[in-house]
């Protein structure tokens, strides 16, 4: 006879990442259940439908969040706080009151809760955090996840930067490239604006300015899809890992050296550089916000590198040739 599947449960799991952890999970034998806004095995809405599928799970990881890649309106803003937060509630109630609670839960957080860095790159160790809508955002979502007590079930934070992948701020990126406007993007002066406002129950104020003459050089960080399905496998079958840990490459780079490098990766030999006037412009007709290209992010992941996680592409170009190789090879088929 042979031996029972192991059972794991994603939360949010028909997005770009959830989709990608599925595959994987099934690959390794797992029985996947999805919890979405309409299942397919378990709804948001549905707590007794929450709770039948989280108890006797091996692994919980939630995903579940409205995507950021929208223009930070009221509107949305709530609905990015809300669907992090009450998804995050929704699984914490049920392993709560589970017969046979997960050993591991690990749970979307964002590296957007460091602050500012130009000057070194920020560990888990690290307690300066930024102020403002992304940070308030990932520190109420963190929250949730240790606000209850769960003896049974290990819990981690996944502080995850930019994935690289087929999602969305990658396809962003190759578009600028191939466009030939894959130049390096300058902060500086713009009209004030309230859109990164604090939110939440504790929400702080943005520093003033909210701008840096940072002249193309705001750190980039990043993980390649592989390597965010890959840290997740470690960090289930290694029980001294909880708390948070950034999900990020060990080598970040800077803005220049991010557009240079997806210039060569398309085969595009120029590239218009870009000052903030006219990226706000451009972002607005977007619909998205100018943080993904402005705002220095200089993550590095210290408690994967100690626990001796290998990873599978910790350079940038490399990573993104393999990327754009795969979305070559899916359209083929």
């Amino acid at each position: 006879m042979s031996a029972p599947s192991r059972l794991a449960v994603i939360g949010g799991g028909t997005g770009f990442l959830g989709t990608s952890l599925k595959k994987a999970l099934e690959a390794e034998g797992y029985d996947v259940r999805v919890i979405g806004r309409t299942g397919p095995d378990a709804r948001w809405d549905d707590p007794a439908s929450v709770l039948r599928v989280v108890d006797g799970a091996d692994l919980v990881v939630g995903l579940a969040g409205k995507s950021v890649d929208c223009r930070y309106t009221t509107a949305n803003r709530d609905e990015i706080l809300r669907s992090r937060v009450d998804t995050t509630r929704a699984l914490s109630d049920a392993i709560a009151q589970s017969a046979r609670p997960p050993a591991v839960w690990m749970n979307a957080s964002s590296a957007t809760v460091y602050r500012y860095a130009l000057d070194r790159p920020q560990t888990e160790a690290d307690e300066a955090v930024d102020t403002g809508f992304s940070p308030d955002v990932a520190r109420t979502w963190e929250a949730e996840l240790f606000r209850a007590d769960l003896p049974a079930t290990r819990r981690v934070a996944l502080r995850t930067t930019i994935v690289l992948g087929d999602g969305p701020a990658t396809r962003v990126f190759f578009r600028l490239a191939r466009f030939g406007l894959g130049g390096p993007q300058f902060d500086g002066w713009w009209f004030p604006h309230r859109r990164y406002r604090g939110i939440g129950p504790h929400p702080t104020e943005p520093h003033q300015p909210m701008w840096v003459r940072s002249k193309g050089r705001q750190k980039f960080s990043w993980i390649h899809v592989d390597d965010f399905v890959g840290a997740i496998r470690f960090i289930r079958d290694t029980p001294s890992i909880h708390g948070a840990v950034n999900m990020s490459a060990p080598t970040q780079t800077d803005n220049r050296t991010l557009m240079a490098t997806l210039r060569r990766v398309v085969g595009m030999p120029i590239g218009m550089p870009a000052w903030r006037f006219m990226l706000e412009p451009a972002m607005w007709v977007l619909r998205v916000e100018p943080e993904l290209l402005l705002k220095s992010r200089w993550v590095a992941p210290q408690v994967l590198l100690d626990a001796g996680y290998r990873f599978a592409h910790p350079e940038l170009e490399p990573a993104l040739r393999a990327v754009r190789g795969e979305k070559v090879s899916s359209r083929a088929t």
